[in-house]
């Protein structure tokens, strides 16, 4: 069962539409309506793609690293989100605490809803 602040995996596509590797990303929520839709984000390796105040950076001393599933310091990028049918998700590796999920859907809305 699918459920917000797993970490899934799956194949993100790339921005010209072309089939991508199978990588980690984030469920944020289920999408409202009868559909199997969730909003997702992209996790990478490459943390040095950070956007600062916005992006999240998940490393091994971090108290939820060990329960993420993640192998390396990780880069969760609000900026690389999709809407995907949950059949298309391969399985939970693992996931993150309530309160970085609260800290990154902040993050989401602040940049919605700028002031």
């Amino acid at each position: 069962m699918i459920a917000e602040a797993q970490i899934v995996l799956f194949r993100f596509p790339q921005t010209d539409l072309q089939n991508g590797k199978l990588r980690p990303a984030l469920v944020l929520r289920k999408l409202p309506g009868r559909y199997n839709d969730w909003l997702i984000c992209m996790i990478s390796s490459q943390v040095e793609h950070e956007i600062p105040d916005f992006d999240e950076v998940i490393v091994p001393t971090d108290a939820d690293f060990s329960d993420s599933g993640l192998k390396v310091s990780s880069l969760i990028r609000i900026s690389r989100i999709a809407v995907v049918d949950g059949s298309i998700l391969l399985g939970k590796t693992g996931q993150i605490s309530n309160e970085r999920l609260k800290r990154i859907k902040q993050n989401l809305s602040r940049w919605i809803l700028p002031d």
